[in-house]
């Protein structure tokens, strides 16, 4: 290749984001008469609005207007998927933290204090806030769904062995650096522009328009850069800027609407939380035969991306297995909470950790190697199809497990843990492996496009743009190298600027790890038309074949013969330009061969498989609970990497985020259902202290994607999560040494030292009561 893909280069605002040059939202300079917003929220979980007095709060100074569903010009309706989630609430409270009304002021301070003085009467009601209570209740928000294959029961019954078990896995906060922020700018005529901090554009777009009762033509929504957004801003963002905009529509002023933390935490969607019973058949080798597996998520309460959650965590139930005979159903329950939303993986971790628990099991109880198990589960290359119909292709598990293995040195650690573990009665260490099979592409087929705008200016410098948002993973420096291995230009000469609906229109979010698939290959459509164009043009302008046209290293070699002639490619453009060539072309992608009946849970969701592998170590402390990460052995597949430097830090920062979600980050609702967590004084997220002090990190080389995938990378955003799961096995794995390993182990997840504690006590009494 000729070295603008598949090799490092740095972010392109890394410097930047060092720096503190990096502009966000809340750096942008504010115009004359900008406004601040500040929420007024319920803070009671279930019941009814009585009374909102605003008076008091309208009198204060600074306070230009209190706003609620009666100022709302449009539809007072902000959902997602689905209808009927309002902005601003009428009548009934659904969660402690919904929004009520928007102070707007001259200043913040003035918009929140004027806040705090807004009198709200709630009748209340008892609340739903488990998801026990919900299934009790069959209070859902969509109907349950179904994956089958083959016949569950009667393989059940025929099988040598059968376990039952339960566990469940909490939510998560997104805690990205920057909160929900937007900041809305009227026009003429109407207009309205909103710089979001979102990860769909065109949802903003949209909402904003429907709340406004406009035209989608209306609403422009920018984007320059996220401080992070995790999937808490594919949807979340839209009512944020839709509540600007509707103030701003309301005063004719600029407004900045920006939530603190604790108001971010307490109004916007987590991780779904799951629990989970399930009873797995299998034979004598440990081969599982049948899975009948029943995942109930906490919805919260309303539809939000629940859907999309539900049917990924079952199409990814199997993980990583064959499994003959399969039975899975998801139940979408409603609680009195905040609504839960996408989270990056959306739905895999939460089906991955399944069948982790059912096969760590099934070793304990055939008292066999669970590394061993898992291993003769794998699905086969080609031959097997996932329960949903989807043929396992490109499979690289065996080589994803043999490398992390033998980098891992697992025979030599294993036998050094099980040393240590005899030798030491406080301390314990355990050892966890992890396979991972996970599908790329969205849920619902239409989302699987983009769109993309490039220009070749005369000098040769060239602007990109595209449906993609940038939110600190690399999507557009990627994006970058694309165009310019079209091109043959250094990187440095493209520009990528700033996503708005005004430029890309009806793009799908940045997410689902479909950023670079996506955009890649939409603005590799762009800059190819504009250099089939170039190529044309100079073919006729020298009088040679096309084929003797050849783009590199920032110039342009026409062959002819006897003598060559060079000339840089923004000569080139210029000609094209003197010559009457349009040297700006739109690009469009759309993903070929997937299709999904959802009624039969059932198709090809996904374009193609990455697969993975981790191995972790950890040590706990039976007196007190508390765990360490002491090293992590990851291989990812990444294809061939776009960008082997971003690939890497996205692989190490989605570990340790998933190492979070199962350790350490744990939501709390007191009883009246109010969030408690909400803030890092009491939702503890990993720091750097937590990052494995040994953290080996390796790409699966020599693995292109067969599947025509740009310059034939895989995804990297979601995968790598993932593989945390190991340290949750690990951690099984130490709590069972504390009884010789004579004892299965339920663990919780997030794994906080108290539930650490409480599985470790269970284990020493199993123990007791199994000794002879």
């Amino acid at each position: 290749m000729s070295g603008k893909v598949h090799i490092a280069r740095r972010h392109d605002s890394a410097l930047k984001h060092v720096t503190g040059q990096a502009l966000y939202i809340d750096d942008m300079p504010e115009p004359p008469g900008t406004l601040h917003g500040a929420l007024v929220l319920s803070r009671v979980a279930c019941g009814k609005l009585v009374r909102l007095d605003s008076e008091a709060a309208k009198a204060m100074p600074g306070v230009v207007a209190v706003l609620g569903p009666q100022d709302i010009p449009g539809r007072n309706d902000i959902a997602a998927i689905g209808k009927n989630e309002p902005l601003f609430a009428v009548d009934r409270i659904e969660f402690a933290g919904q929004t009520l009304a928007m102070v707007v002021a001259n200043s913040l301070d003035a918009a929140r204090a004027a806040a705090a003085r807004v009198i709200v009467e709630i009748e209340a009601e008892e609340p739903v806030l488990d998801i026990a209570a919900a299934l009790a209740r069959e209070s859902y928000v969509q109907a349950p769904a179904t994956i089958l294959r083959g016949d569950p029961e009667a393989a059940m019954a025929a099988a040598p062995h059968r376990l039952t078990a339960e566990f469940s896995v909490g939510g998560q906060e997104h805690f990205y650096l920057e909160s929900q922020i937007a900041f809305a700018l009227p026009g003429e005529d109407g207009d309205i522009t909103v710089h979001s901090s979102t990860q769909h554009p065109t949802e903003v777009q949209h909402v904003c328009a429907r709340v406004l009762g406009c035209d989608f033509n209306q609403v422009t929504a920018v984007v320059r850069r996220l401080g992070g957004g995790f999937g808490g801003k594919e949807s979340n963002a839209s009512w944020v800027a839709a509540a600007a905009v509707v103030a701003a529509n309301h005063t004719g002023r600029p407004v900045k609407l920006r939530l603190p933390r604790e108001v971010d935490m307490v109004t916007t969607g987590k991780r779904h939380g799951f629990d989970y019973r399930y009873t797995v058949g299998f034979d004598d080798e440990g081969r599982v035969l049948a899975l009948d597996a029943v995942l109930a998520a906490d919805a919260g309460w309303s539809l939000d991306m629940t859907p999309g959650v539900v049917t990924r965590a079952l199409t990814h139930t199997d993980n990583a297995y064959w499994i003959p005979h399969f039975r899975a159903v998801g139940y979408a329950c409603r609680t009195n909470k905040q609504s839960n939303t996408a989270f990056r993986g959306f739905g895999g971790p939460q089906g991955v950790v399944v069948m982790e628990d059912a096969l760590d099991r099934i070793a304990h109880h055939l008292g066999r190697d669970p590394v061993e198990v898992r291993a003769l589960n794998f699905y086969a290359e080609g031959r097997d199809e996932t329960p949903y119909g989807q043929t396992v292709d490109e499979n690289h598990l065996e080589r994803c497990w043999a490398e992390v293995k033998a980098g891992g040195e697992i025979e030599r650690r294993r036998a050094e843990i099980d040393a240590f573990n005899a030798a030491n009665p406080v301390l314990k260490r355990g050892l966890g492996l992890f396979p991972l099979k996970f599908g790329i592409s969205f849920n619902l087929p239409h989302m699987n496009q983009a769109g993309a705008l490039v220009h070749v200016y005369t000098d040769g410098s060239i602007r990109l743009n595209h449906g993609g948002t940038e939110m600190g993973q690399g999507l557009f420096i990627k994006v970058a190298q694309v165009v310019a291995e079209v091109f043959q230009v250094d990187v440095e000469r493209i520009r990528p600027s700033a996503t708005s609906t005004a430029e890309v229109p009806n793009t799908s979010p940045t997410a689902a790890s479909t950023g670079s698939d996506l955009n890649g290959w939409a603005a590799w459509d762009a800059a190819n038309t504009i250099r089939s164009r170039m190529v044309a043009f100079a073919a006729e302008h020298f009088g040679v074949a096309e084929a003797d046209i050849a783009f590199a290293d920032g110039t342009v070699r026409i062959a002819k013969p006897g003598s060559n002639q060079v000339l840089t490619f923004g000569e080139l453009a210029r000609l094209c330009w003197l010559g009457r060539v349009s040297l700006s072309a739109t690009g469009y992608y759309k993903t070929p061969k997937i299709h999904w009946d959802p009624a039969a849970m059932h198709g090809r969701p996904f374009f193609y498989f990455s697969f993975g592998a981790a191995m972790a170590e950890v040590a706990i402390d039976t007196l007190t609970g508390e765990s360490r990460v002491l090293r992590a052995d990851l291989v990812q597949d990444c294809g061939e990497s776009l960008n082997p430097a971003i690939d890497l830090g996205q692989i190490e920062g989605a570990f340790v985020q998933g190492q979070g979600w199962l350790t350490c980050e744990e939501l709390w609702w007191d009883a009246s259902g109010r969030l408690r967590t909400a803030g890092p004084s009491t939702y503890k997220i990993p720091g750097s202290r937590d990052v494995p002090p040994i953290f080996n990190v390796k790409l699966l080389e020599n693995a292109p994607s067969r599947e025509a995938t740009i310059f034939r990378s895989k995804a990297v955003g979601e995968p790598p999560l993932m593989l945390a799961t190991a340290v949750w096995t690990a951690l099984k794995d130490a709590i069972g040494a504390v009884g010789g390993g004579k004892v299965a182990v339920r663990l919780d997840a997030p794994a906080t030292p108290e539930r650490v504690l409480a599985a470790v006590e269970q284990v020493r009494r199993e123990a007791r009561t199994a000794a002879p």
